[in-house]
């Protein structure tokens, strides 16, 4: 049994956050949206804003519930947090309906719901690229990893891959690409979180990120994978609501003609008819079908998704998650294809949603808030803003779980410390969130003025390089062993990573270099192809004993995929 949090340290945690965050807002001297976007430049917005008409209380008001919303199920979930199970997997307790809407709510992040918005608003109908890019990796998650990943794992994907394989090895990789992905994804988010918050409450960028890595930390170290769970449905259920009222009040606008909404965007974008045309995002075949395979097989590989289908009680359970979770993402893209669009021909057209040089307050992630406000007014802008918040907090959590898994149940109970306690397993878990938490603020202010769905979209990159290759043949290729998959793995791990340093997006625009090493944005193609070549070749090549038994024990692991008698783990060397 671990030593449980009493209520009188949650309820004054829970204080000072509030006093924290009205304070700082009321401190900020931040002016209200409807101020802000009446009058304010760029710079007001990149700066804290010293006007003293005071902050937008509808948005401040709303923010507010939701914080304290998710906080109480924080401390509901820490009540029934007792066990290892029960952290990292909240013991199988949710079921195929939530679970699958706990991991829409995933994908419904700050990149998808601010970014592909953004987007679309950016470049037209090419931000659908991501979308669809997103959504077509789910089919090969439903038919071939997730029934399976269920009935072979336990806490982790790792637990899976060295099933048959060496489990010091594996664990190593998987948690270092884990981290990886996990670092990539977290500064998506802060990012996005950083830019709603100063927009919202008119606070510096810095203190934006500063609070939302705080949120995170209290919400994984207190509630676990049952809070972050339960933060994930609430907010799905919300944001759909709310992105499907947003989309209809667009379509109302236009008669609900589709048509006509594209005709009046092409009438008022800057590139015209071009928005509907490929190539605005993409221009040259390489960097299209290396995004695409990032995001097809990257999806397969994410550590936060995966570790969801360890939350449900059997091999059905998952597969109904994958059902459900498919339809509600695949409504979802919809309406941010809508809401892009929207933003075009209401917010674009309007100078109060504006800056001086004709840009959009807050840069084009806001795209999505500025439309809530124009279609439904401050309080509607202070919910959307609010369940985006959430939204982001929820990600977050997810992926700061996945994080302290891989580190405290991949390398430290199994790997360093085997005969560790599971609340010694779980102490060094939430030590290693506030690790991460205190990373993902550090990168969210190294990374603030990019894209957040392209940052996600270089994160699918590696997780599509060093995860998803090892995962899938650890189960479907009998010849797999492990020196070709843990030398084919690292071999796409840090060729990924090195081909995302030597692009033009930390090369030329972090690191200030004129012309980048490597010239695509998107590594998957050249990285995905380094994992598979080199896991085919040292597996083939293997001709010791221990890869002959390693090849013998496929057909156990395969019956045991198919039939998951129980859930305690393989064999390992």
């Amino acid at each position: 049994m671990y030593p449980s949090v009493g209520d009188e340290s949650l309820k004054a945690l829970f204080f000072i956050l509030l006093v924290m965050l009205s304070g700082q807002a009321s401190a900020a001297g931040s002016v209200s949206l409807s101020g802000t976007i009446s009058g304010a430049s760029s710079s007001a917005i990149s700066s804290a804003r010293s006007d003293t008409s005071g902050p937008d209380w509808a948005a401040v008001t709303m923010f507010l519930i939701f914080v304290a919303l998710t906080l109480g199920i924080t401390v509901w979930s820490s009540r029934r947090t007792r066990t290892a199970a029960d952290f990292y997997s909240a013991s199988g307790s949710i079921t195929g309906f939530q679970n699958g809407l706990a991991i829409a709510g995933d994908y419904m992040s700050a990149a998808s719901f601010l970014g592909i918005s953004g987007l679309v608003y950016l470049s037209g109908f090419d931000g659908l690229i991501y979308s669809i890019g997103f959504l077509v990796g789910w089919p090969l998650i439903l038919f071939v990893i997730a029934e399976r990943l269920r009935n072979l794992g336990r806490y982790t994907f790792a637990d899976v891959a060295s099933y048959r394989l060496g489990k010091t090895q594996i664990r190593t990789l998987s948690a270092a690409g884990s981290l990886c992905v996990v670092s990539l994804y977290l500064i998506a988010q802060m990012v996005g979180s950083g830019k709603l918050i100063q927009l919202l409450f008119g606070l510096p960028y810095s203190y934006a990120v500063v609070t939302v890595g705080v949120l995170m930390v209290l919400y994984v170290t207190l509630g676990g994978m049952l809070a972050t769970t339960w933060v994930q449905i609430i907010k799905a259920v919300l944001l759909l609501s709310g992105a499907s009222f947003m989309a209809l009040m667009v379509m109302a606008s236009t008669g609900f003609d589709f048509g006509s909404l594209f005709q009046r965007a092409t009438e008022v974008h800057k590139d015209g008819i071009n928005i509907m045309a490929p190539g605005g995002l993409v221009s040259d075949p390489v960097s299209a079908i290396s995004l695409g395979i990032a995001l097809m097989f990257g999806t397969a590989g994410l550590p936060h998704i995966l570790m969801r289908f360890f939350t449900v009680a059997d091999a059905r359970e998952a597969r109904k998650s994958v059902f459900y979770a498919t339809g509600f993402i695949g409504y979802f893209y919809i309406l941010t294809f809508i809401i892009g669009f929207g933003a075009i021909v209401l917010v674009s057209t309007n100078p109060q949603f504006l800056t001086a040089d004709g840009s959009l307050i807050g840069g084009n992630n806001m795209a999505a808030i500025h439309l809530a406000g124009a279609v439904g007014g401050h309080w509607f802008m202070g919910f959307i803003s609010a369940v985006a918040f959430a939204t982001i907090l929820a990600v977050v959590a997810g992926l700061a779980l996945a994080g302290a898994s891989a580190v405290s149940h991949d390398l430290y109970a199994t790997l360093l410390r085997p005969d560790a306690s599971e609340a010694q397993e779980v102490r060094v878990s939430k030590i290693t969130v506030v690790l991460l938490g205190s990373l993902s603020i550090g990168l969210g202010l190294l990374f603030e003025d990019q894209n957040i769905a392209f940052m996600v979209g270089l994160a699918f990159a590696i997780a599509a390089s060093a995860n998803f290759p090892v995962l899938l043949l650890s189960m479907c290729w009998r010849r797999l062993t492990t020196r070709g998959a843990v030398l084919g793995g690292w071999l796409g791990l840090l060729t990924a990573v090195l081909l995302v340093i030597l692009g033009p997006v930390v090369w030329v625009d972090i690191l200030a270099h004129e012309e980048a090493v490597f010239p695509y944005k998107y590594p998957a193609l050249f990285s995905v192809s380094v994992a598979f070549a080199g896991i085919w070749y040292f597996s083939v090549t293997d001709k010791s004993a221990r890869g002959n038994a390693e090849r013998d024990l496929f057909d156990q692991q395969f019956v045991r995929s198919q039939t998951g008698p129980g859930t305690s783990g393989g064999l390992n060397y």
